[in-house]
């Protein structure tokens, strides 16, 4: 029953002969009940039991091994490798064929329908180039089987591949063409899944640099609005803005590789991508560029108001210098140093007036920003309230050094008052020195060089209109004196100072002046009784010239004689001072 359900189940249908062969030794031990001839009209083919030396009575040699007589050239063990291989092949090809007709039809869904849940993230079971590069393998060896089968015999014996083995070409080959279009239809799959994954994975960081800069991005430069009021607090601010800037610059780095791998999408990307892509990268770019300009804002307000506070500064410190000196004592030598001291401070008032040029221009650059950064608040409420601190510090700041340089300017104009008083009296302390200088020359030209008292009337009369002009200088000289000193006196007054010449200048010039008006009186009355002298004498010598000497009036003579004598007594007393 077993052999006949064996050999009804496998010989195929085209075999009509079945040979059992049996062992030589066979026919001697055992006896043998062979009936399959009569199951040959159920069978389809006849069953003989055979000898092994008898096989050629019913098959040609050349289909024999040669175990059994025959030529034919047959490795079992080969053609059992090669049968397993194939049968490997059959079924993985088959299955991987299966599973690549289902991801492709799935894939096709998925696509016609893109708001359904796909299932393409499905894998195959097998690596399609492995069991392609299997079957190629297997289809080479059997190739390769039957040419050298067809060009046998040139020397060696006739080999011919077996039938199993030239079917199983063509249906290696028929898997192998179902195999390739499926998987060149599978390498399209996972190239749409590998774009439309890394459309996903940019879309997902997009939206993180965008979600990130319009949250926390936008958040921190919400609560940066102030402008500091002092040098110190706006460079903790312009550091605080650095640390937010830093945390920027991490996304605006993840946005340039972004914007490269959208561009290189967009350069070899389909059509029915490039309006999304090109969605994405203008809403990256409108974000990214306009928190850039916020940060760039930001830094330009700070990088103002730390420019202003630098000046305001040292505009500061100018004015405390100039009320410094403009609050300091001062006692110049001489007008050289107040004219040194006066230059001095028109120099510090134009500096100190430059400087707060400077600031005026300055804190209207940081109004004019103040003014535009209601632009970037996002609508945040409190921001012109911060923005009217900042706008009135400004200026608060401006108007308080407009009013201490007013005040600076005002205690200039004082101490240059009191600088130009100072010079004058310097001046008339010097001129009345020079006037009691030349009241001392004049006196010592009256009492060495002024002695002459003239050979006649006529001469004696020019040397007395010539004293009195010389008197009348003199008493210019002591008037001019008397006047410089006076007012030496209402400029020491007004300065609250003491002179430095007054207290011996004065007793100076009187001294001199009563010593020249005895030594002028005594000039005076010798002149004139000189020119008494020469009067009288000549009127004698006139009314008698010839008798001059021998009829002489006496009593005009006696007078002539009285005038000379007391001339010469005059003449040898020395002048005395009102000293002594």
């Amino acid at each position: 029953l077993l052999s006949y359900l064996f050999f009804a189940n496998v010989i195929p249908a085209e075999v009509s002969l079945v040979c059992v062969v049996k062992p030589d030794e066979f026919w001697d031990k055992k006896v043998t009940h062979f009936c399959f001839w009569k199951e040959k009209d159920r069978l389809g083919f006849e069953v003989i039991l055979v000898s092994a030396n008898k096989l050629t009575r019913y098959i040609e040699p050349c289909q024999l091994t040669d175990e059994f007589g025959g030529s034919l050239v047959y490795d079992h063990l080969d053609w059992l490798n090669k049968r397993l291989v194939f049968e490997k092949f059959t079924k993985e090809s088959t299955s991987l064929l299966d599973e690549l007709t289902v991801i492709n039809e799935n894939e096709k869904g998925s696509q016609a329908d893109k708001d359904r849940s796909s299932e393409s993230n499905i894998m195959p079971s097998f690596d399609p180039e492995t069991v392609l590069q299997t079957g190629h393998e297997l289809l080479s060896e059997l190739q390769q089987r039957r040419f050298n089968g067809s060009e046998g015999g040139g020397g060696g014996t006739a080999w011919s591949p077996m039938d199993d083995e030239l079917l199983a070409q063509p249906q290696v080959m028929k898997l192998l063409d179902s195999l390739r279009e499926q998987y060149t239809k599978y390498q399209e799959v996972c190239r749409q899944r590998s774009k439309r994954s890394q459309l996903e994975e940019i879309q997902t960081k997009v939206m993180q640099v965008v979600n990130w800069l319009e949250g926390p991005g936008t958040e921190q430069l919400r609560t940066q609005w102030g402008i500091g009021d002092s040098i110190r607090a706006s460079q903790a601010l312009q550091q605080k803005h650095e640390e937010i800037e830093s945390q920027h610059s991490e996304w605006f780095a993840v946005y340039v590789e972004l914007n490269q791998q959208i561009a290189a999408l967009l350069s070899a990307g389909d059509e029915e991508d490039l309006m999304e892509l090109k969605g994405l990268q203008q809403q990256l770019s409108d974000v990214c560029y306009r928190q850039a300009s916020q940060l760039e804002f930001r830094q330009n307000v700070l990088q103002s108001a730390h420019e202003f506070h630098m000046t305001a500064q040292d505009l500061s410190q100018q004015l405390d210098g100039l009320l410094g000196m403009l609050c300091a004592d001062v006692a110049p030598a001489d007008g050289a140093a107040i004219q040194q001291t006066l230059k001095h401070l028109e120099e510090k008032l134009k500096s100190v007036e430059g400087a707060l040029q400077s600031l005026r221009e300055k804190g209207q650059v940081l109004l004019d920003q103040m003014s535009t950064q209601t632009s970037f608040s996002y609508g945040k409420d409190d921001v012109s309230i911060e923005n009217k601190e900042n706008i009135d510090h400004i200026h608060n700041v401006m108007e308080d050094m407009q009013l201490r340089k007013q005040r600076c300017e005002d205690m200039v104009d004082v101490r240059r008052l009191k600088m130009l008083q100072m010079v004058q009296l310097f001046k008339c302390e010097e001129d009345a020195l020079q006037a009691v200088e030349w009241l001392g020359e004049l006196l010592d030209a009256l009492l060495k060089t002024h002695i002459r008292l003239g050979d006649d009337s006529q001469e004696t009369k020019v040397l007395l209109e010539k004293h009195k002009k010389f008197v009348d200088v003199a008493q210019s000289t002591y008037d001019y004196g008397r006047q410089l000193l006076q007012a030496t006196v209402v400029l020491c007054q007004s300065l609250r100072c003491t002179t430095r010449s007054s207290g011996d200048t004065l007793p100076r010039l009187n001294r001199l002046w009563k010593q020249f008006t005895v030594t002028s009186d005594e000039r005076q009355h010798r002149l004139e009784m000189a020119s008494a002298f020469h009067t009288a004498a000549e009127k004698i010598l006139r009314e008698s010239p010839e008798l001059a000497e021998l009829m002489v009036d006496v009593e005009a003579y006696e007078e002539v004689e009285t005038v000379g004598k007391g001339l010469l007594d005059r003449l040898t007393v020395p002048v005395i001072f009102p000293d002594g």
